[in-house]
Parts: structure tokens; C-alpha cells; sequence
């Protein structure tokens, strides 16, 4: 991450505060599973199985509904090529938007956190490079050890400030998730409206950032 830009720095970190305040809706709707971590949901279906609980086949569930945003995430981005950036966000939108207009109709099932988890999976493919996640935006174990390693390097001397984009990469999905959850007790699901206007933002400002590669 830090070898980007100031504006795909920015993206990123939209993109990681987007990120926590679905997840903080889904958490909150869910009672305790995620659309976006899977992590998370993994440990909660190994101990469903285990157990027997319920939770299992929602914990699979959305497991399922976030590799297949990946997939569709990562097939929409190889037809793109170097507009894969605004074509992965544009998806991710219209999921989020469908996701939305559910709200409207008295819906707030299964399908709709389906929905946000395939959204978060989707968004997953915007920063690639090689074919390979080079930001994960809505997981932030990977940059939460990256701003430990680079802490250590410039304890011992190193660059001083390396670890400056992983911190703010995690407090963009920490203030994301605080907006959620205030949001949440306000408006319910409802508040999935601000999170696909926000997506189209972000569209929008990657629009700005000139095609270099596949960065």
C-alpha cells in the first residue's frame, strides 16, 4: 500500500471506511455475523458444526454470497482491464442499491445481508496487482501486521513512516463501523441508502485517478 498515490491512498481508505459501516449493519441486523468479515463467520461455523447451533447455515451463507462477489468481482475487473477500478465500484453500487431498494419493500432477510456480503466480496477487487489482492479493504488483520512490521523497521532505524497508510487504513474502517452502528440505531437498514450513495462517491473519485497499470 504504500507504494500508491495520494488519491489511491484516499480511495483505499474510503474504501475500508465503507467497509466497516456495512459490516457494523450487518453485525447489528445478524446478531453477531458478518458481511464482510469471513473470518469471523468461519470461526462461527467451525463451532456451529461442532455444536449444532443454528447459525451454521447462515455462517455458510455468507460465506458463499462473499466468494461469489469475489468471483463476479474478479470476472467483471479481467473484462475491464485498465478501468477495473470504476467497473469492480460500479458493481459493487448496484449491489448496494438492490440491497437498498429491499429496504423499501418491508424486506430485511437473508437476501438483503446475502446482498451485502456479495458487495463486500466485489469490492475486494479494485487494488490488484499481478492478479493478486494488493489492499484488502474490508479485512484488516493483513494491515494491522503490516503497521507492526513497519513500527519494528522504523524502531530500528528504517523509514519513519511506513506505517502511517496501514494505520489510517484501519481507522478508516474503525470510523466507518462507528457510523454504522449510530446510523443503524437511527434508520435500521435503511441506512444501506448512505452506504450505496457513498460507493457511487467513490466511483466517482476513482474516476479522477488515471488507469496506471493494474495498480
Amino acid at each position: 500500500m504504500r507504494h500508491y498515490d495520494v488519491p489511491r491512498h484516499m480511495l483505499a481508505i474510503g474504501l475500508a471506511a465503507q467497509a466497516g459501516f456495512i459490516d457494523a449493519l450487518g453485525f447489528l441486523k445478524l446478531g453477531g455475523l458478518f458481511v464482510s468479515f469471513m473470518s469471523g463467520n468461519s470461526t462461527r461455523l467451525g463451532v456451529g458444526l461442532a455444536s449444532g447451533a443454528a447459525v451454521t447455515w447462515t455462517a455458510a451463507g455468507l460465506v458463499g454470497a462473499f466468494v461469489g462477489g469475489v468471483i463476479a468481482g474478479a470476472l467483471v475487473a479481467r473484462t475491464a482491464g485498465r478501468w477495473r477500478k470504476q467497473a469492480v465500484l460500479g458493481l459493487t453500487t448496484a449491489l448496494l442499491t438492490v440491497a437498498a431498494l429491499l429496504t423499501l419493500t418491508g424486506q430485511s432477510g437473508n437476501g438483503l445481508t446475502l446482498l451485502m456480503a456479495a458487495a463486500m466480496g466485489t469490492v475486494n477487487n479494485v487494488f490488484q496487482r499481478d492478479g493478486e489482492v494488493s489492499i484488502g479493504v474490508t479485512y484488516m488483520t493483513g494491515a494491522l501486521v503490516k503497521l507492526g512490521q513497519q513500527l519494528a523497521v522504523a524502531l530500528t532505524g528504517g523509514s519513519a513512516w511506513n506505517w502511517l497508510p496501514y494505520l489510517l487504513l484501519w481507522l478508516g474502517l474503525v470510523a466507518g463501523a462507528v457510523a454504522g452502528g449510530c446510523l443503524f440505531a437511527l434508520i435500521g437498514l435503511h441506512a444501506l441508502w448512505i452506504a450505496a450513495a457513498f460507493s457511487a462517491l467513490l466511483l466517482l473519485w476513482s474516476s479522477r485517478i488515471r488507469p496506471l497499470g493494474l495498480a
